[in-house]
């Protein structure tokens, strides 16, 4: 279906979509309709704090950088030909401005964050430290009390192991070929209620069972990873000190 839709047709006042006219109002009203008109209108108010922001600091973006970013995500997306890549633009109702406007929108951002924040880094981090403890979580998650309290006894008896129990009678059937086998798991990961537990156990420990929302938990905290300052937990951390930055500059600047 590619090619069907002119990019171009987007541009005045309403959008050719395989042939069919829709007036922009009628994209607005259904966004409304949808409740998603809120949130499209946040986006612009964020993106014109950050606009504002590169430039006071002087922050901007070349025009080799967005050619570099554009060639990344047409190798990641198989788009190997010129041809392709208009072929899914147009799939997607844009013209090739729109799309390197949207790259130079997300560099800019991704760079805003370094001058912002990226000398916060390892402050926030060695404040936090706890929240970034990681802990391998194996778990058993049951819809009945009276089963949940079977189980834990029949463990805590030995007459049944955590891993057999959890391939029985586990709800969710990932887990249960997994004999309970959760992963890695941060504290944020968890409900606050299971956090506080595990995080306060000793490896080996059988914890629970807990109520949730209706479920019955049962968990085996293998072992705790220390806290460790990762690319992936910096990168984290930055969009988190950048959400609750920008939020705070929309509410200062617009919404008073």
């Amino acid at each position: 279906m590619s090619g069907l839709i002119d990019p171009d047709s987007v541009q005045g006042s309403e959008v050719d979509f395989f042939g069919m006219s829709i007036e922009h109002q009628e994209i607005i009203n259904e966004l409304k309709q949808d409740v998603g008109l809120k949130e499209i209108c946040q986006r612009i108010l964020e993106k014109k704090v950050i606009d504002q922001a590169a430039q006071e600091r002087g922050v901007t973006v070349e025009v080799e950088e967005i050619q570099e970013e554009a060639d990344r995500v047409r190798r990641e997306m198989h788009l190997e030909r010129a041809a392709d890549t208009l072929a899914w633009l147009s799939g997607h109702l844009l013209t090739p401005e729109d799309w390197e406007e949207g790259i130079r929108d997300r560099l800019l951002r991704n760079k805003l964050t370094e001058v912002l924040f990226a000398s916060e880094v390892e402050r926030f981090f060695a404040q936090n430290r706890v929240n970034f403890e990681r802990a391998v979580l194996y778990q058993i998650v049951v819809p009945y009390p009276q089963l949940a309290q079977e189980i834990y006894y029949q463990i805590e008896e030995a007459e049944i192991s955590f891993y057999e129990a959890a391939h029985l009678y586990d709800v969710d059937s990932n887990r249960r070929h997994c004999c309970g086998y959760v992963g890695t798991v941060h504290r944020w990961d968890l409900h606050p209620d299971l956090a506080a537990c595990v995080f306060s156990a000793t490896p080996g420990d059988v914890i629970g069972p807990i109520a949730i929302e209706d479920q019955y938990f049962i968990l085996r905290v293998e072992e705790f990873v220390p806290a460790e300052l990762t690319q992936e937990v910096r990168q984290n951390i930055l969009t988190k000190l950048f959400e609750e930055w920008l939020q705070g500059e929309v509410n200062y600047q617009f919404h008073q």
